[in-house]
Order: C-alpha cells, then structure tokens, then sequence
C-alpha cells in the first residue's frame, strides 16, 4: 500500500511539473484582476469558479500539448532532455488525456459564463494548441504566445461583463508584451540549438544582444501600459501605482542579472522575477481595487 501510494504521488509529481503548474502565476494576476475591474468589486461565487475552471483548464491544456507537439526537440535538447515525456516517465497518450480533459473543462466554464465566451472558446483553443508550431515558423513567436496569455485577462472581463472594451484591451496588450519580454529572456539560452534545428525566435534572428533589447524594450511599453491603466481605472490609484514602482523595480533587476556573455541567470531572471512581478501587480492592484 505504501509502495503503491508513492508511486501515485509521484506520478501526481511528474504531472505537476510536465504542465508547469507553477507558472500558473504568470497571467492569472491579469485575469483576476481584469475580473474585479469589470465587476468593480467581487463578481458572485460562480463566476469567480468558473472564471478560474477556464484559466486552469486553458493553462494546463497548453502546457500539456506542447510537451507532445515539441517532444521530438525536447528529446535533442540537452536542457529539455530529462522533462517527463523525453524521459519516458509519461506517456504521450497520457499528455493527450490531460489536454482534453482540460480543454473540456474550459469550454464548459465558458458554456457556464456566457454565450459570447461560449463563441469565442473556439478561438482561444487554436491559439492555445498552435503557439507550439509557431516557432518552427517565424521569429514572432514570442509574441504569439503573448497573445495566447492575453486571453487571460480580456477573457476575464467578458466573463463579467460580456463585452469587449478599451480596459481589458490595455490589459491584454500588457500581458502579451510582458509575455513576450520574459520569453525571449528565457529563449536566449537556447540560441545555439534553435539555430542548429533551423528554429526561429528574436534571439536566433537579431542576435542575443539584440533580443535582450528588444526585451526591454517590450517590458518598458508593458509599464507604459499598466500606467495608462492606473489612469484610466477608477477603482485603481496610489497603492497600484507603488506596485508599478517595485514592478519597474523588478525588470531593472532582471536585466542586470542577463547579458550576451552571462546567461547563467536566465531562468531565475525569466521565471522567477517575473513571478514576483505577476504576485506584485495581483496583490497591490486588488488591494486597491477591493479596500
């Protein structure tokens, strides 16, 4: 029994750190608090339940069909070699599962929103599956999986309200550039591979040095973005705008830790930084949006 209850456990384990559970962070503090906003204060139970059933089940879905569509690079890649399904540890008719059951749960959160997110799942699903060709394609990849993640917060809203506006818009477009931003960080320790593999992203085509640039340059218009927020939101004020001040404070940081010729910090910068910027904006902007 007990040999047995290790093993589910472990295989829970395999399927946590295949879908990236962690990362969940990275466009649930656009999603919630789009949500707020449209709501201006707490929507009912069911909507915040259902809100997050579509977030989950879109996140994890996404997660689990890359690890299928990309197994083939992930096996050559050095970095990506031990993930599960390289390794065999999952198989990938059991990835195929998870993505359908969690593809399932998001239509039937959208189903229980509203007809216009019910209409509009169709488009968020082929956003959700094609981001992992896309780099087999064209540089801007980054960007479309920022779009993807976008989805988030715009989806948010139209939950609570059924309508699209320039609000969720803003938050959209800064979610995809931060998106976008942190992903090139990230992508640029694999330069050499991708170039070898006849891959595309920012780094393979403008350079490390130069897709470091245009990461910045990404997250500055994302502050941008979240200013004009702070601006136009009613419910938002000085408490938002201290959270955009430690968040500028965070990218500052970030790329200090990354250059052409250091990129030993990539994944702290990318990833973890990153995840206190998205804590950051969640907590300061609900605490103004709420209190």
């Amino acid at each position: 029994m007990i040999a047995l209850a290790h093993k589910i456990y472990g295989k829970i384990q395999a399927y946590g750190k295949l879908v990236m559970f962690s990362h969940t962070l990275f466009s649930l503090s656009f999603a919630l608090l789009a949500m707020v906003l449209a709501a201006q204060g707490l929507p009912r139970i069911s909507t915040i339940f259902w809100i997050l059933l579509c977030f989950l089940g879109a996140r994890t879905g996404a997660n689990a069909i890359n690890r299928v569509i990309d197994r083939r690079f992930d096996e050559k890649n050095p970095r990506t070699a031990d993930r599960q399904v390289p390794k065999g540890e999952i198989k990938p008719v059991e990835v195929i599962a998870i993505t359908a059951v969690s593809f399932a749960a998001m239509v039937l959160g959208a189903a229980m929103l509203n007809p216009l997110c019910l209409m509009l799942s169709p488009v968020a699903l082929f956003l959700l599956i094609t981001y992992s060709y896309t780099k087999r394609y064209t540089f801007l990849c980054h960007l479309y999986l920022g779009v993807t993640c976008a989805c988030a917060p715009v989806g948010a809203w139209l939950a609570v309200t059924g309508r699209i506006e320039l609000l969720p818009l803003i938050m959209g477009a800064a979610n995809t550039l931060w998106v976008a931003g942190f992903d090139i960080i990230y992508g640029s320790q694999d330069y050499e591979f991708d170039k070898r593999e006849g891959l595309h992203s920012i780094p393979v085509t403008f350079g490390v040095q130069g897709a470091l640039r245009i990461s910045m340059l990404f997250h500055i218009v994302t502050l941008a973005l979240l200013i004009l927020l702070g601006i136009l939101a009613p419910q938002l004020g000085l408490v938002y705008f201290i959270g955009l001040a430690l968040i500028a404070g965070l990218f500052i940081a970030e790329y200090r830790m990354v250059s052409p010729d250091n990129l030993t910090k990539v994944k702290f910068a990318s990833y973890s930084i990153n995840q206190l910027v998205s804590v950051t904006l969640l907590l300061f902007g609900l605490a103004d949006a709420l209190l």
